[in-house]
């Protein structure tokens, strides 16, 4: 059994533009923790997303925290703008900042709290040496830039050593995973020790409400969490 407590982030990447507050809105009732907002920008990875507007439009939408993914080349120059416009927290990606450690300190300096991501074949120790510094720690189980792509199983061993290091130094940060999500790969991401579980098409789909999307993943965590 996992005792802690699993956290449900929907993925805004898949919402449905035209309605976005109100989806976000919908999923704030239906009991999710945070609202994922996956930033791209055509460099970093291949697709151009959205920015600081979006992220300020949806902020009166909830009263969840905004969950910030920076998949973008040089973040160091739009921190303060997500800040300013209702980021709780900001993930970067390792792979893009060559001085991780001042990007860091540059986003807890804007009274936010850090994340940093890792893409499925970047290895556990390009953060090791920050993990005291941050809140979060984001390890892709796709590779980054497009939804509704297969959950990458090979993850699921990096997960867990991240884990077992995280416990062994005592250290708060929390770990997320995003990329295939859903009932099907959700519980053994968690039995592996994530605690965040981005979820993007497995909970905005035309197939059922978010609502039941939702209960649904819960669902298939029984028994793993207290």
């Amino acid at each position: 059994m996992v005792s802690r407590e699993i956290k449900i982030a929907p993925s805004i990447l898949s919402a449905d533009f035209a309605r976005l507050g109100e989806q976000v809105a919908e999923v704030t009732t239906a009991g999710a923790h945070y609202i994922h907002v996956d930033v791209m920008d055509g460099h970093f990875v291949p697709q151009i997303t959205i920015g600081p507007p979006v992220v300020a439009a949806i902020r009166p939408c909830t009263n969840l925290t905004l969950d910030v993914h920076l998949m973008i080349e040089r973040p160091e120059l739009q921190l303060e703008q997500f800040a300013r416009a209702g980021a709780d927290i900001l993930t970067v990606h390792a792979e893009a900042c060559p001085d991780l450690r001042k990007v860091v300190e540059q986003i807890k300096g804007l009274g936010v709290k850090a994340g940093v991501s890792l893409n499925p074949a970047t290895p556990l120790a390009m953060i090791e040496e920050i993990l005291p510094a941050i809140d979060l720690a984001l390890m892709m189980t796709v590779n980054p830039g497009f939804a509704g792509q297969a959950f990458i199983e090979e993850v699921v061993d990096k997960i867990a050593r991240l884990r077992q290091i995280l416990d062994e130094r005592g250290l708060a940060c929390e770990l997320e995973v995003d990329g295939g999500i859903s009932a099907q790969t959700a519980p053994g991401a968690v039995r592996a020790g994530a605690q965040v579980l981005v979820a993007g098409s497995a909970i905005f789909n035309r197939r059922e409400s978010v609502g039941d999307a939702i209960a649904r993943l819960r669902a298939s965590l029984g028994g793993l969490t207290d």
